[in-house]
């Protein structure tokens, strides 16, 4: 169960603008909503929220200027504020997008998210990349005019025993599968997952991007 603050929203604002331009901004994507707990179009959300209560950030506050429920506290020296879109995926950008007003504060931004063409188990670290026909990617671009931020893309696609990719094929598939929650044995694996991209996060921040990417990937 999440833990939500009650803070002073005059105070929590300018505390959380002067976290924004001081250190990164580390943004789970999915859809809010009990229903949509422990599908697969939500393993951004949960990897953030993993990687939150693993380094102790503040209680998840609905913030309404941003739309979206947010945790801020340190990670090393660095600060970092933890942010859970409430816009539902497609719209993700109009939560991200208030939090991002310059070039420079993109660079530290990353984005967690599910990826089709990664099995499930796997994970990669990429930057300044298209979005891969990922709605939530393509609305932060949109609103944010700019590819340059950090994605950690985490596998949920199932595979054969050698590796080979089984996507689902056609629109329909696709959004129930992505919509639909891991059986028991997939909920093993992906324990494991949430596990190394919490400490991929965790990586980024305190050693950077590319010192992630060459021991993540």
């Amino acid at each position: 169960m999440r833990a939500f603050a009650r803070e002073g929203g005059n105070f929590f604002a300018v505390s959380l603008y002067l976290d924004i331009i001081m250190g990164y901004i580390i943004a789970g994507l999915g859809n809010p909503g009990d229903e949509y707990e422990g599908t697969r179009h939500n393993v951004g959300r949960m990897v953030v929220e993993k990687f939150a209560k693993k380094q102790e950030l503040s209680d998840w506050k609905d913030d309404k200027y941003t739309k979206a429920l947010v945790a801020k506290g340190k990670v090393g020296k660095e600060s970092v504020v933890a942010v859970m879109p409430e816009t539902f995926m497609n719209n993700s950008g109009k939560a991200i997008a208030p939090l991002v007003k310059n070039a420079k504060q993109a660079e530290k931004l990353v984005v967690i998210y599910d990826d089709l063409d990664l099995p499930l188990g796997t994970m990669k670290i990429s930057f300044d990349r298209g979005s891969g026909g990922h709605r939530g990617l393509e609305s932060i671009i949109k609103h944010l005019k700019t590819r340059a931020f950090v994605r950690v893309r985490v596998g949920v696609s199932p595979a054969t025993p050698s590796g080979k990719l089984r996507k689902p094929s056609g629109e329909d598939a696709v959004i129930k599968f992505i919509l639909g929650k891991f059986s028991p044995k997939e909920t093993d694996v992906l324990k494991k997952v949430l596990k190394k991209a919490s400490e991929a996060l965790e990586l980024v921040v305190t050693e950077g991007r590319e010192r992630a990417m060459g021991e993540v990937n």
